[in-house]
C-alpha cells in the first residue's frame, strides 16, 4: 500500500497510484516539477497543495492510495512496551530500596528524589515509576525515568515555598511506597519560575515580565564541547532571552558533521536502541539547559523535526510516545523550559493533525507544571486555537511581509504572537538566509509595535568571515557577527521602559504602524520610510515627544512639553525612524496622525 512514508517517486512509477495523485494533486504530479520531488515524502508533499489542507481531503487521498499497490511493504513500527509488573518477585520488599533525598530546595528549582534501585533487564520499558507530591494542600503527580546504572529519578520544579510530602508509586516493589518530605525555601537571587501567558504577553510566575527576545542555534548542543561553550559565552553578551533548539540532532545545510551521541544509544552505522535511553546524552543537555538559565535565556526546546538522516523523524506512535515521555519528565522539572512539538511540523510526513493533537496530550499528560507549549509551521498555520497551545509559533508568510500580520494574528487565535523565525540576517544562498541587519532589525521593530515578539537567527557564510568550517550562528551556535544583536537589545531598553513592559498594538494611521500603551506611551515607526517632517495631533493633557533612530541606537528630546493640538515634529530624512510619545502628567489621551 502506499502511504505517508511513500516517496513521490514510489507513488509516480506505480500507474495506479500516479492516477490518483495526479486528480487529487495534479499541481505538483502533473507539473514539470514532479522530478524534483521523486525522493519527498507524500506526508510532507502534501503541504504543498492548497486543496489537501483541510484533513477531509488528506484523509481521501491517503484512503485512495491505500487501496493500491498491494506489491509495497512497509516494516511495521514497533510496538507500544508495557512496564513488566512482575519486575520484582514477591520476595522483594515493597518500598526497600534507598532513597536521598535534598535537604532543601529553592523556589523554582529542581526538587530530586534520586533512588537506588534495581538493574536487571531493561528499566527503561520495564519500570514505571512517579511520585505524588503534596504541598499547599495540592497533588501533583510527577512520573520518574531511569538514569541509568541503578539510579531513578523522580524529578519535580519546586513552585511553592514550605513543606513538600511525597509518596511514589511503581511497577517495581522496591520502588513502591517510599515516602518522605523536603523543604522548599526561598527563591535563589534572579530566579522568577516558568513563563506563563499574560494576556498578549508573557510574565514569570513570580509577575516578573518575560519579552521573548529570541535567537536560533538548532543544533548548539550536538556540537563538539568548546563550541558549544563559545556559544553560552556568545549569548552571555547577547540580549537574547529565548534560544530554539532541537533535542534531537539536525542534517541540513551546514549540518553535516556526526554527533558524538543521541537521545537513543547508537549510530547511524550501527543502527540505535529505541527501548533504551542515553543517560549522559540528556545529562549534558540537561547542563546546558541549567547554564541557559543562568544568564536569563529560557530553552525553547524543539521535540521533533523533519531534517533528519536517522530515522528519527519516522520512529512510530509507540516510540514517540515512548521519547516524550522520557524527555518530559527529565526536563519538566526545569523553570526556563518552554516546549515546541516541532520546527515546520507540516514538514513531518510520517505524522498529520491527529498525530499532533495525540502527542500534545502527551506533553500535558507528563508535564504536571504547564510550561508553555506551541508548534511552528513551515507553510499551513496549525489550528493556533487549539487548547493546548499557549501562544503561536509562527515563521514568516512572504519573501518580505511577515511581523506586518501580527496584529491580525493576536486577533484571530487571541494569544500571544513569536514569530520565531522571521528570516535571519546573513549572506548565504538561501532566501531565508541573506536579509541585512537593517532589515533584522526592521522586521523586530514591526512586530513589536503590533505587540508581538519577533526571533532572530544569522546565516553568514564562514567563508566570508576567514574561515573553513561550516559554523553558521542559526545551525551549530558559536559566535555572532551581524549588526542586529546590538540594535535589538536597544529595543529591549525600550520596551522595558514602558509602563507595563510591553507594547500593544494601537490605532495606526495608513503609512504608520503605532503601538504602545494608550494613553500612557505611543510609538510610531516608519519602517524604511524616510520622511523629513511629521504632525501629530496630541490630546489633551501634557506629553514630550522623543525621535528614535532606531538603527544608530540614539533617543533625542524634542524640547518642550506639548497637548491639545497638532505639533510638527521634525526628522532627519533617513530610515528606520521612530516617534515617542510619553504621558507627563498622568491623564488620559488619544493621538490621531496626520499625513
Amino acid at each position: 500500500m502506499f502511504d505517508r512514508r511513500s516517496t513521490f517517486g514510489e507513488a509516480l512509477d506505480h500507474p495506479g497510484a500516479r492516477a490518483v495523485l495526479e486528480r487529487l494533486m495534479p499541481g505538483i504530479a502533473a507539473s514539470p516539477m514532479a522530478l524534483q520531488f521523486r525522493d519527498g515524502r507524500l506526508g510532507a508533499l502534501v503541504a504543498l497543495v492548497p486543496a489537501l489542507e483541510e484533513q477531509e481531503a488528506r484523509d481521501r487521498l491517503w484512503a485512495e492510495l491505500a487501496d493500491i499497490g498491494d506489491d509495497v511493504q512497509r516494516a511495521p513500527y514497533a510496538p507500544a512496551i508495557v512496564a513488566d509488573p512482575g519486575y520484582e518477585t514477591d520476595a522483594v520488599a515493597r518500598g526497600s530500596a534507598t532513597v536521598a533525598l535534598p535537604a532543601s530546595v529553592s523556589l523554582w528549582g529542581p526538587l530530586e528524589i534520586v533512588i537506588d534501585g534495581p538493574t536487571h533487564g531493561n528499566p527503561f520499558v520495564d519500570v514505571e515509576l512517579g511520585a505524588v507530591f503534596i504541598r499547599d494542600g495540592e497533588e501533583r503527580r510527577v512520573g520518574g525515568f531511569y538514569d541509568g546504572d541503578g539510579r531513578y529519578v523522580i524529578r519535580a520544579l519546586a513552585d511553592a515555598e514550605g513543606v513538600w510530602t511525597f509518596e511514589t508509586h511503581s511497577t517495581a516493589r522496591s520502588l513502591d511506597g517510599l515516602t518522605g518530605t523536603v523543604v522548599v525555601g526561598p527563591p535563589v537571587q534572579d530566579a522568577h519560575g516558568p513563563v506563563r501567558v499574560d494576556g498578549f504577553h508573557f510574565r514569570h510566575a513570580d509577575g516578573t515580565r518575560h519579552r521573548p527576545l529570541g535567537t536560533t542555534a538548532y543544533a548548539w548542543t550536538h556540537q563538539p564541547e568548546e563550541l558549544q561553550e563559545q556559544t553560552l559565552a556568545t549569548l552571555a553578551e547577547a540580549p537574547f532571552t529565548k534560544m530554539r533548539m532541537c533535542v534531537f540532532p539536525k542534517s541540513y545545510l551546514y549540518n553535516a558533521n556526526e554527533p558524538a551521541d543521541f537521545p537513543f544509544p547508537g549510530s547511524l552505522d550501527d543502527g540505535f536502541d529505541l527501548e533504551r535511553f542515553d543517560p549522559a546524552h540528556f545529562r549534558r543537555l540537561e547542563r546546558r539547559i541549567q547554564q541557559l538559565a543562568a544568564l536569563g535565556i529560557e530553552a525553547d526546546l524543539i521535540l521533533f523535526h523533519a531534517y533528519d538522516r536517522w530515522g528519527f523523524a519516522d520512529l512510530g506512535p509507540a516510540v514517540d510516545e515512548r521519547y516524550l515521555r522520557y524527555v518530559v519528565r527529565r526536563l519538566s522539572g526545569f523553570a526556563n523550559v518552554w516546549w515546541s512539538m516541532a520546527n515546520e511540523y507540516d514538514l513531518l510526513w510520517a505524522k498529520d493533525t491527529a498525530d499532533w493533537e495525540r502527542l500534545a496530550a502527551v506533553v500535558g499528560e507528563e508535564d504536571a507544571f504547564g510550561h508553555l507549549n506551541s508548534i511552528h509551521n513551515c507553510r499551513p498555520f496549525y489550528d493556533y486555537s487549539a487548547p493546548w497551545i499557549t501562544h503561536v509559533s509562527v515563521q514568516r508568510v512572504d519573501v518580505y511581509r511577515t511581523a506586518e500580520n501580527t496584529d491580525e494574528w493576536r486577533e484571530r487565535w487571541g494569544k500571544p504572537v513569536v514569530i520565531d523565525e522571521c528570516a535571519y540576517e546573513g549572506d548565504i544562498d538561501q532566501g531565508w538566509g541573506n536579509i541585512t541587519g537593517e532589515e533584522m532589525v526592521r522586521r523586530f521593530w514591526e512586530g513589536a509595535v503590533r505587540g508581538g515578539y519577533v526571533g532572530h537567527g544569522e546565516t553568514y557564510l564562514p567563508s566570508a568571515l576567514g574561515r573553513d568550517d561550516e559554523t553558521l550562528w542559526w545551525s551549530k551556535g558559536g559566535e555572532l557577527h551581524g549588526t542586529s544583536p546590538e540594535r535589538i537589545g536597544f529595543l529591549e531598553r525600550l520596551l522595558a521602559e514602558a509602563p507595563e513592559g510591553v507594547w500593544d498594538p494601537l490605532p495606526g494611521d495608513w503609512d504608520v504602524p503605532w503601538g504602545g500603551a494608550a494613553g500612557e506611551v505611543l510609538v510610531g515607526y516608519f519602517g524604511f520610510n524616510r520622511p523629513r517632517f511629521r504632525n501629530v495631533v496630541v490630546g489633551e493633557g501634557s506629553w514630550v515627544i522623543d525621535v528614535i533612530d532606531t538603527w544608530n541606537m540614539t533617543v533625542e528630546r524634542v524640547p518642550g512639553e506639548f497637548g491639545a493640538g497638532p505639533v510638527r515634529v521634525e526628522l532627519p530624512g533617513r530610515e528606520y525612524m521612530a516617534l515617542r510619545l510619553t504621558r507627563a502628567d498622568g491623564r488620559t489621551q488619544r493621538i490621531e496622525g496626520e499625513g
